[in-house]
C-alpha cells in the first residue's frame, strides 16, 4: 500500500487545535477514507498514524473508537484495528439515508434559495479530473458535489451526517475494479442537476437526483454480487 495517506495526515496535523484532540484525529482518519487513501481491510498502525498526527495512543485509540460507533473501522480481537468492508444491506440502508438528506436539501432551496457556487465548483472540479484521466480524483469530486449540495439544508447537523455517508460510501466506491467505468457517467448526472438548479427548476432537480441515486445504488449492487 502507498505512503501518501501517512504524508496526508502529517499535513493535517498542522490543522489540528488542541481542543477536541480525539475529534480532530478522527476527523483526518475520516477524510482519508473519504478522499479514497484508506481503502477497506487496512489496518490501521497505531504506531504509524500517532507519529504522524503527534498524538498519543490513548487519544487515537479514541478516535478508533469514535469511528467505530460510526462504522468505518472495525476492531478485531488480537489484530487491531481495520477500515471496515461493506456488503450489499449498508449499500442500500445508505442510499435509503442519502434519498431523505439530499432531497431535503434540494426542497429547502426551492424555499428559501441559496448559494450554488460550491455545488457548480465540484462539477468542475470533476471536469477537470475526467480531462485529466484521474478517476479516483473524479471519485472524490463526485463525494464533493454531494457534500456541498447537502450543505444547501442549512443544517451543520445534516453536513455531519452526509459527512459519515460519504465516508462510508467511499468504502464501497473502492471495492470497484474500474473506477472510471464507475465514476465517470455521474459527472454528465451532477452537471444536470446543477443546472436545474440554477435555472429555478428543483422539480427537475429532485426528479434528476432520485435518477442518478436509484441508478447508482443498483450499480453498485450488482457489483458486489459480481464479486461475491
Amino acid at each position: 500500500m502507498s505512503d501518501d495517506w501517512v504524508a496526508a495526515l502529517e499535513a493535517e496535523r498542522e490543522q489540528m487545535g488542541r481542543a477536541s484532540a480525539t475529534d480532530k484525529v478522527a476527523d483526518a482518519l475520516r477524510t482519508r477514507i473519504i478522499e479514497g487513501d484508506l481503502r477497506p481491510g487496512v489496518r490501521l498502525s497505531e504506531e504509524r498514524i500517532g507519529r504522524a498526527l503527534g498524538v498519543s495512543r490513548n487519544t487515537l485509540r479514541e478516535a478508533f473508537h469514535l469511528l467505530g460507533h460510526e462504522r468505518l473501522v472495525v476492531h478485531e480481537f488480537n489484530r487491531g484495528v481495520f477500515v471496515r468492508t461493506l456488503g450489499a444491506d449498508d449499500v442500500r440502508d445508505l442510499y435509503a439515508f442519502r434519498r431523505i438528506l439530499e432531497t431535503a436539501a434540494v426542497r429547502r432551496l426551492a424555499a428559501a434559495g441559496g448559494d450554488l457556487s460550491g455545488v457548480r465548483a465540484a462539477v468542475d472540479e470533476g471536469s477537470r479530473a475526467a480531462a485529466a484521466e484521474d478517476w479516483r480524483g473524479l471519485g472524490s469530486a463526485n463525494m464533493h458535489f454531494h457534500r456541498e449540495l447537502t450543505r444547501l439544508a442549512g443544517s451543520r447537523r445534516l453536513d455531519d451526517a452526509m459527512r459519515q455517508v460519504l465516508a462510508e460510501m467511499r468504502l464501497v466506491f473502492s471495492t470497484m475494479d474500474d473506477p472510471r467505468t464507475f465514476h465517470e457517467p455521474y459527472l454528465a448526472h451532477n452537471t444536470v442537476i446543477v443546472d436545474h438548479l440554477e435555472a429555478g427548476r428543483h422539480d427537475a432537480a429532485e426528479q434528476a437526483l432520485g435518477e442518478y441515486l436509484d441508478q447508482a445504488e443498483a450499480q453498485l449492487l450488482s457489483a458486489l454480487r459480481t464479486s461475491a
